[in-house]
């Protein structure tokens, strides 16, 4: 493996973790990955790391990334061919992380379209300023319908920097929270960092994820590996490997 510098270094496992649960490395329909072969030199860190299986979750935002189960699950079947082409051991399948819009609420009325990894869980994702106004209502209806809403990477909101509160009241709508390993290491930058330190000591983590989008977040997963912090959310009731 070469580090952010250029160095050669040897990969830390990722032990016990054995499932992402957030990236994007479906090329080309999102912020992630652009080319197959980008998304191959990525998930070759990811078995260095000590992952076997990678559920990656393209952006579905509808001003922005009006991604649909087929162009999804299209591109994932091209990855999938590549990876076996390749030889890698790894396992590739696909969710999808939704931006909470008016769309999204609109997506809501159609469950069946829905995206979702393991046996309901809903990955989403708000504003990064501001708390959605129906934000509520989108976990009420999520709920409704018999699905596990799980918040994308809380300790990266501006809102619940300023006001932690909200993630203990998301919590008692039965919300379960997504941190961001690297946001450990400080990677995006200090608020975010500490929030994520607050979600591991309040034991409000049920996931981790590498939300890896280019072979830059993947190498940080490395340093991040060697945090703390990181050993800290291990020891938490973690649903990764459950998935």
């Amino acid at each position: 493996m070469i580090d952010i510098f250029g160095r050669k270094k040897k990969a830390t496992p990722v032990f016990p973790l054995e499932v992402d649960i957030h990236s994007h490395l479906l090329p080309g329909i999102d912020d992630g990955v652009e080319s197959v072969d980008d998304a191959l030199e990525i998930l070759r860190v990811f078995i260095q790391l000590g992952y076997k299986r990678v559920i990656t979750t393209p952006h579905i935002m509808a001003e922005f990334y009006p991604n649909t189960p087929e162009i999804i699950l299209g591109k994932l079947q091209l990855l999938q061919e590549a990876i076996k082409a390749a030889g890698m051991k790894i396992t590739v399948e696909a969710a999808a992380e939704y931006y909470l819009d008016e769309g999204f609420m609109q997506m809501l009325e159609e469950p069946s379209k829905l995206l979702t990894f393991g046996k309901n869980y809903l990955l989403f994702e708000t504003s990064f300023l501001n708390e959605p106004v129906f934000l509520n209502e989108a976990v009420f209806k999520i709920n409704a319908l018999g699905l596990q809403p799980v918040l994308a990477h809380p300790e990266r909101y501006l809102y619940i920097q300023a006001n932690p509160s909200v993630l203990h009241e998301l919590a008692e709508r039965n919300v379960l929270f997504q941190c961001n390993m690297n946001a450990i290491n400080g990677y995006y930058a200090k608020g975010a960092k500490k929030i994520a330190k607050y979600l591991i000591k309040n034991k409000m983590v049920s996931f981790l994820g590498s939300d890896c989008h280019n072979m830059k977040h993947a190498l940080q997963m490395n340093e991040t590996v060697e945090k703390k912090y990181f050993h800290r959310a291990l020891e938490l009731d973690l649903l990764n490997n459950q998935v």
